[in-house]
C-alpha cells in the first residue's frame, strides 16, 4: 500500500491538533492568572517569589506575579482560603499552621496547603552598626529596640522567643526590612534581627551605606537554640556579605513554595517542572536558588506535596515518602 506525502502531511496535521487539543484540554481547568505570596520589599521572599512568578508566568503563558505580605504566615492563611494560589513559608510556621495553631487564626487548622518544591533555607542573623559597639548577642544592650520584620512572619515570629531564651531584654519593632534597614541607620533601632534567605538586600544595602556588624551566635547559644526551636545549623558563607571576614555560625529553617491543595495537578506538575528544571533561571532571580533543588525534598517533614509535584518528582526519579503525599 502506498503512502503519499499528502496523507502523511494530513496525519502529521492531525496528531499535532490532537496533541495542541490535548494540552488544550489539559488547560481547561487552570486559572486564569495567578498570584504568589511573598513578604514585605527588601527581603528574599519578595525578590525571590516575584521573580519565581515571572518566570512561571513568562513560560506557561498565563498572567501571574508576586505580591507583598506578611510573609509566611500571612501567605499560608491566604493560600489555605484560596485568595491567593501560590506563596511561599518557613516549616516552622507551616507546622503550626497545619496543627491549627497559626497566630492568626488560632483553632483553624489549615490543611487545604501543599507543597511544592524546596526553596533555600533561612539563616537567623542579627545586624548592628559597627558604631554602637554590639559584636555579639550577649552585648546587646537591656531595652534594646530590635526590629524583627513583619509581623506574624518567621522572623517575628521566632527570633523574639530565641532572644529571649538567650536572656536578651528587648523592645520588639516591626517592619518591612528595608524600612527597618533606615531606622537602624537613622539611629532609631539598635538592632535587627533577620530571618531572610542570604544575602538579605537590605542587609547588602547597609553594607554600601555604612559599617556594619554581622553577629554569629556562640556554640553555646547556637545549642540552646537548636534544642527548643525547629531550627538546624548553619553556616553564612564569608562571601555572603563584604563584612565578613569568615563563616558566621547560626541556625536556619527550611522554606518551600506551596500552593492550594486543590489548585488543578497539571498546572502544579507544569509549574514544578519549570522550577526545577531551570535551575540556572531560578539562580539569576536570587542566588539562594541554588538549594532549589528537587534532591531537598526531604527537608519538608510537614506538609503534604501537592498530587502534581509528586508526579512530576516520580517521573524523574524522585522518591516522596508515603507520608507526604495527599490523603484522599
Amino acid at each position: 500500500m502506498r503512502i503519499t506525502m499528502s496523507q502523511v502531511l494530513t496525519g502529521t496535521l492531525a496528531g499535532a491538533m490532537l496533541v495542541a487539543g490535548t494540552a488544550q484540554a489539559d488547560r481547561s481547568e487552570w486559572p486564569e492568572s495567578f498570584t504568589v505570596g511573598t513578604a514585605s520589599q527588601g527581603g528574599t521572599y519578595f525578590v525571590y517569589g516575584s521573580g519565581w512568578a515571572n518566570l512561571i508566568a513568562d513560560e506557561l503563558g498565563i498572567s501571574g506575579g508576586g505580591e507583598v505580605t506578611g510573609g509566611p504566615n500571612q501567605n499560608l492563611a491566604l493560600v489555605h482560603t484560596g485568595d491567593l494560589a501560590l506563596g511561599l513559608t518557613t516549616m516552622g510556621p507551616a507546622a503550626e499552621a497545619l496543627a491549627g495553631e497559626s497566630p492568626l487564626a488560632p483553632g483553624v487548622p489549615m490543611d487545604n496547603v501543599c507543597a511544592l518544591f524546596p526553596m533555600y533555607e533561612t539563616p537567623f542573623s542579627i545586624t548592628a552598626l559597627s558604631s554602637s559597639g554590639i559584636t555579639s548577642i550577649s552585648e546587646i544592650p537591656d531595652g534594646a529596640r530590635i526590629g524583627f520584620g513583619p509581623a506574624a512572619s518567621t522572623s517575628d515570629t521566632y527570633f523574639p522567643r530565641i532572644l529571649e531564651e538567650l536572656g536578651v531584654d528587648f523592645e520588639r519593632r516591626n517592619g518591612g526590612w528595608t524600612d527597618l534597614g533606615g531606622q537602624l541607620q537613622d539611629g532609631l533601632l539598635d538592632v535587627i534581627a533577620f530571618a531572610a534567605g542570604i544575602p538579605v538586600p537590605a542587609v547588602s544595602q547597609l553594607e554600601v551605606q555604612t559599617d556594619v556588624n554581622i553577629i554569629e551566635f556562640t556554640e553555646e547559644e547556637q545549642a540552646k537554640t537548636i534544642e527548643k526551636f525547629p531550627v538546624a545549623p548553619f553556616q553564612i558563607p564569608a562571601s555572603t556579605y563584604e563584612t565578613l571576614e569568615e563563616d558566621a555560625r547560626a541556625v536556619s529553617m527550611w522554606n518551600f513554595t506551596i500552593g492550594g491543595c486543590d489548585l488543578p495537578e497539571d498546572f502544579v506538575y507544569e509549574i514544578t517542572k519549570v522550577s526545577m528544571e531551570n535551575n540556572d533561571r531560578m539562580r539569576d532571580i536570587h542566588r539562594s536558588a541554588a538549594t532549589s533543588v528537587p534532591e531537598n525534598l526531604d527537608k519538608n517533614k510537614v506538609l503534604p506535596f501537592h498530587p502534581g509535584a509528586v508526579r512530576w518528582y516520580e517521573e524523574n526519579g524522585y522518591e516522596v515518602p508515603e507520608e507526604r503525599k495527599l490523603k484522599n
